[in-house]
C-alpha cells in the first residue's frame, strides 16, 4: 500500500461522515462534542485536500454532492473499522467496573429494568449503567449501546443474540373506562370503541383485525410513538391499548379486554457485540439481564 498517498487524517474523515449522517454541521458538532466552527474547518480541510466539494447547502441543512456520495461509502467503512478497533480494545478490559450502556424501549426501560438495575448495583457496585430509553433501534456495531433489549432478532453476523423468552401482549383498558362503557364480550362490542395507537405504521390495526376485530383508522384518535405515554393514556381511561402481560399485571387499575382474543407474541432478545461479549463487565450485565428477564 502506498501510505504516502493517504494524505488526509481520520478527524477530517470522521467530521465528514458524521455531518453526512446528521444532515447539518450543528447536529454533527453536538454529536462529536465539538464547536460548529471547528467541525466546519475539518470538513473544509478535507474538501481542500481532496480537491472536491462534498456538500451543497440547502436552506439550513446540507446535501451531499455526487463526489460526497461517492466518498461516503468508503468513509463509512473507515468508521465501522474504527469502531471495531475501539470495541476490541475495550473488550480486553477485565475489570468489573466502568460504564455499560443498555438500550431498550421506553416501556421496557421504565417497567422492566429498575429491579434488574438494583440487582446489578448489589452485585457490581463499580459498574456505571447508562440506559438509553428509545424505541428506535440503536446500532451496536457502531457502539451506540453495549447491550440491547429487542423484540426482533438482529441479522448482522457481528452481533450475538440470545432469545431470553417470549411473552404475550393483550388488549387492556382501565376499570373506569369499562364501567362507563360496559365490558365487551365479543369483537363487535369494541367496533366503535376508542383505541390507543402506536406509531402510524398501521401494523397494530392490521394485527387486531387479523384477530377478528373490525376496526378502522377512526378508532385510533390517539396515536403515540411512546409506549409509556400510550400506557398512561390507557390507565387514565382514554381508550383500549395493547401491553405485555407482565406490565399489565403490575397495573391494578386496568383489566384485560376480550381475554379469549389471540394474544400478540412478543419475543425478548438480548443482543451484544461479539467482541464486547468477552468483556467481564459486559458479560456480567448481560447474564444478570438474561436471568432477570427470563
Amino acid at each position: 500500500m502506498n501510505w504516502q498517498a493517504v494524505s488526509f487524517d481520520w478527524n477530517q474523515a470522521r467530521a465528514f461522515l458524521v455531518t453526512a449522517e446528521e444532515g447539518s454541521l450543528s447536529a454533527a458538532a453536538r454529536s462529536l462534542g465539538l464547536t460548529q466552527p471547528t467541525l466546519g474547518r475539518q470538513v473544509a480541510a478535507l474538501e481542500e485536500e481532496l480537491g472536491v466539494t462534498l456538500f451543497d447547502r440547502v436552506g439550513r441543512s446540507l446535501s451531499l454532492t455526487q463526489a460526497g456520495l461517492e466518498l461516503l461509502d468508503h468513509v463509512r467503512a473507515m468508521g465501522d473499522a474504527a469502531g471495531r478497533v475501539s470495541l476490541t480494545a475495550s473488550g480486553q478490559s477485565q475489570a468489573i467496573e466502568g460504564q455499560v450502556c443498555i438500550t431498550a424501549s421506553d416501556a421496557m426501560s421504565a417497567y422492566y429494568l429498575p429491579p434488574v438495575l438494583k440487582r446489578i448495583r448489589e452485585v457490581a457496585p463499580a459498574i456505571e449503567i447508562e440506559v438509553v430509553a428509545a424505541n428506535a433501534l440503536r446500532d451496536l456495531r457502531r457502539r451506540e449501546a453495549d447491550i440491547a433489549i429487542r423484540h426482533v432478532r438482529p441479522e448482522h453476523p457481528d452481533l450475538i443474540a440470545k432469545l431470553v423468552r417470549e411473552t404475550s401482549a393483550r388488549l387492556y383498558a382501565s376499570t373506569a373506562f369499562l364501567e362507563s362503557r360496559g365490558r365487551p364480550t365479543c369483537a363487535s362490542d369494541v367496533s366503535d370503541a376508542p383505541f390507543i395507537g402506536f406509531e402510524q405504521s398501521g401494523r397494530l390495526l392490521a394485527g387486531l383485525n387479523g384477530r377478528g376485530l373490525t376496526l378502522t383508522k377512526n378508532n385510533f384518535k390517539l396515536v403515540t410513538d411512546s409506549g409509556v405515554a400510550g400506557w398512561e393514556m390507557v390507565k387514565q381511561g382514554l381508550g383500549i391499548g395493547v401491553m405485555v402481560e407482565e406490565i399489565a399485571a403490575i397495573t391494578p387499575e386496568v383489566e384485560c379486554v376480550l381475554p379469549d382474543l389471540d394474544p400478540f407474541q412478543v419475543p425478548i432478545w438480548l443482543v451484544t457485540h461479539r467482541e464486547l461479549h468477552t468483556s467481564r463487565r459486559i458479560r456480567l450485565v448481560f447474564d444478570l439481564l438474561s436471568e432477570a428477564l427470563a
